[in-house]
């Protein structure tokens, strides 16, 4: 069995076929899905989703690309949702400078924002982190700890080097790989999965978006996350049913689902 950790199921690109989407990841043993909600009518679908297909469970929070637009007129709306019990985890959060989309400082104020919303909540944090992870470290080693430990966190779609993830290990926290993992020029990033211990492992689509190697140029799915399970079975030297079961076990553990 296997779990996607991270997908956008009620975005517009994949809300309109969702039941189609749903029915092909059951046919490939896919045993839960993280819907990650980003604004209020993604967040509307998600609910709504969780009613109808108790697989799908929602997380959310306004992304680093849309804080300075969107920060303050969403990040009410997912306080409500996390505080009430509807979320299992709080984000995508965190910060990217590659793009910089939303200035580099209103980043660092919403994701301090969604950490202090985490502790409260006592909710894990799945983390957006491109280029920025030297303020990522500094800004979760003074925000996000309770009683001198850090809080649960996953990267999310990870992309940074062996010595971040040895980093991130290192606190307790979690690695998750999408399809990029699976890419030819992606030799850096499968040394990465290599290195790193199974059990501080997340496999996921990030659905639309970065369907693996043998999907390029598909929108991407959840079933498409077995191609990703594979590729890390292969470098590990393991079986891709060990890699399912040790990864799907880890975020229902992380997500307590």
């Amino acid at each position: 069995m296997f779990t996607d950790s991270h997908a956008h199921l009620t975005s517009d690109e994949v809300y309109p076929v969702i039941d189609s989407v749903l029915e092909r990841a059951k046919k490939c043993a896919i045993e839960n899905i993280i819907n990650i909600c980003t604004d209020k009518k993604t967040l509307e679908r998600g609910l709504l989703l969780h009613e109808k297909e108790s697989s799908v469970f929602n997380a959310g929070s306004t992304t680093p690309h849309d804080v300075e637009k969107e920060g303050s007129l969403y990040f009410p709306l997912f306080e409500e949702a996390a505080k009430s019990g509807k979320l299992v985890a709080v984000g995508e959060t965190g910060l990217d400078y590659f793009y910089t989309h939303s200035n580099k400082q209103v980043q660092k104020e919403f994701f301090i924002k969604y950490c202090n919303l985490a502790l409260d909540t006592k909710l894990p944090l799945i983390i957006h982190c491109r280029d920025a992870f030297v303020d990522f470290f500094d800004i979760t080693e003074k925000h996000y700890k309770t009683n001198g430990e850090f809080a649960p966190l996953v990267l999310h779609c990870f992309t940074g080097s062996l010595a971040d993830a040895k980093k991130i290990v290192d606190r307790g926290w979690y690695v998750s790989f999408s399809g990029i993992v699976t890419f030819k020029k992606s030799a850096k990033l499968q040394e990465v999965a290599k290195q790193i211990p199974l059990d501080h492992i997340f496999i996921e689509t990030d659905s639309p978006y970065l369907a693996p190697r043998s999907k390029r140029g598909k929108q991407n799915e959840p079933s498409y996350v077995v191609e990703t399970a594979a590729m890390i079975a292969e470098l590990k030297g393991i079986s891709v049913e060990e890699v399912g079961l040790v990864t799907s076990a880890n975020a229902k553990k992380f997500f307590g689902i």
